[in-house]
């Protein structure tokens, strides 16, 4: 037996484990994968492939209850979140299908001087590896996958190894919808097996959404070996209120932005960083508000399921426990039974505490004061992070201004929640680079190749 199982984080169960892959049918994989990239993705169009992926669209829509149900199982996600989440990719595959011919089309040069003429071509790069988390089972692979099986690129995609179920249902689909046995192949495989695949020299490039570590030891193996890599690591996101006419509002988006998926999401917001004329009343009403979402058994629709895990519990509490050691201050204790976690709001954090820049996976608020714009600014861009922003305020120059003064890779102003598959999506800094989903999202892994000819 292998890695990879299912355990119901909401009750203890144990499900089906999964073997992991052996070396030799890893190899095998490989080999499929390249030789599919060269006589499938060669000898097909961009329309024909991107018909396939509106397939996989379409499969999404139709299996949905059972795709919830599975991710329900797995990491405690409540249902209607689940549910949501796979109607998303109907989104993400059916955006690329339809726009691929337009996305992947030749871009004309305007030469300087001579004759003829210059395009670039947009064709692929071959076999992928997409290494993916356990929070959003569906949408990551979807992100990854759809745009880059039009392009032509073959994936070798690595789930989670809580999440062998719901890559089994999307193993299914892609080969119900008719994509060749080594367009798209589910490899459970161990980190080191994925440190000798990243180095075959048949791999063209990796993609890796999950923890700081785990992109860093990627991209270590991938500079080593020269291999294009995309990373879409952890995020502190900061919440930035300035002025509103709403507060209520306001703490709705909050509490929205903080609890989404139980807190367990990269680009949720983490820190609120609060003028200080909006403090004392924004930080009553958070902790209210926050006290109100029960925690509860995700096939009963709570406001938030457990936490993913036993292993990622344990990590919340750690950094509870070292918060309030180190001089936090708890405006609301939340409390834990097992997985599941009641929600909790810090404030009177310092920089020489560890929860300053840590990034806490789970329903944990940080709330801070700030007496200026400036400040403001100053305390958001003080993280290792940089994946995305909030900015709350009435006047539209502040917030434009304040937007681009933001290192982070996006500025959402006014609204949480407002992700969709045109806008791309990705982070700086210790949040990783480059970008998936919109327009970008179809451009990491190409070879963006100079035809220049006389006429």
């Amino acid at each position: 037996m292998g890695n990879y199982a299912v355990v119901n984080p909401a009750t203890g169960e144990k499900g089906r484990e999964y073997d992991d892959i052996t070396d030799s049918d890893l190899d095998a994989a490989i080999g499929k994968a390249w030789e599919t990239h060269r006589e499938w993705s060669l000898s097909t169009t961009v329309a024909e492939r991107a018909a396939l992926v509106q397939r996989v669209a379409d499969l999404h829509i139709e299996r949905r209850e059972a795709l919830a149900e599975v991710a329900v199982r797995e990491m405690g996600k409540p249902t209607e979140q689940a549910l949501g989440e796979v109607d998303f990719c109907g989104d993400i595959y059916g955006y690329y299908a339809e726009r691929a011919e337009e996305l992947l089309a030749d871009e004309p040069i305007d030469l300087l001087a001579g004759e003829g003429k210059a395009v670039i071509r947009k064709s692929a790069m071959g076999p992928l590896i997409g290494i993916m988390p356990w929070n959003f089972p569906y949408y990551q692979v979807a992100r990854f996958a759809g745009p880059n099986l039009i392009v032509g690129n073959t994936i070798l995609l690595k789930p989670a190894p809580q999440c062998p179920e719901s890559a089994e249902a999307i193993q299914a689909i892609y080969d119900e919808a008719g994509f060749p046995a080594g367009a798209y192949q589910t490899i459970l495989a161990s980190n080191e097996q994925i440190a000798t695949a990243i180095a075959d020299p048949r791999v063209r490039g990796v993609s890796v959404t999950g923890s700081e570590r785990a992109g860093s030891a990627v991209a270590e193996v991938a500079g080593r070996n020269l291999k294009k890599v995309v990373l879409e690591m952890g995020g502190s996101d900061p919440f930035i209120l300035l002025a509103t006419r709403d507060l209520d509002a306001v703490v709705e988006a909050a509490t929205n932005a903080r609890l989404d998926n139980t807190g367990q999401s990269c680009n949720a917001a983490k820190r609120f960083i609060v003028a200080d004329e909006l403090y004392e009343d924004f930080l009553a009403k958070l902790t209210e508000k926050m006290a109100s979402m029960e925690p509860g058994n995700p096939t009963d629709d709570p406001a938030m399921g457990p936490l993913s895990s036993d292993i990622a519990s344990e990590r919340l509490q750690d950094q509870l426990e070292r918060a309030k050691a180190q001089g936090a201050e708890i405006a609301l204790e939340g409390g834990r039974d097992g997985n599941f976690f009641h929600a909790t709001v810090l404030t009177g954090i310092t920089p020489d505490n560890d929860a300053y820049r840590e990034e806490f996976f789970g329903p944990v608020a940080s709330v801070y004061r700030v007496g200026s714009e400036q400040e403001a600014i100053e305390l958001a861009n003080d993280t290792p992070f940089g994946l995305g922003s909030y900015v709350f305020t009435d006047d539209p120059e502040q917030a434009d201004r304040v937007a681009n003064h933001l290192d982070t890779g996006m500025v959402f102003i006014n609204g949480v929640l407002l992700d969709g598959a045109e806008l791309p999506f990705g982070g700086v800094k210790r949040s990783g680079f480059g970008r998936e989903l919109g327009p970008y999202g179809m451009d990491e892994f190409v070879n963006k190749k100079l035809i220049r000819s006389l006429e």
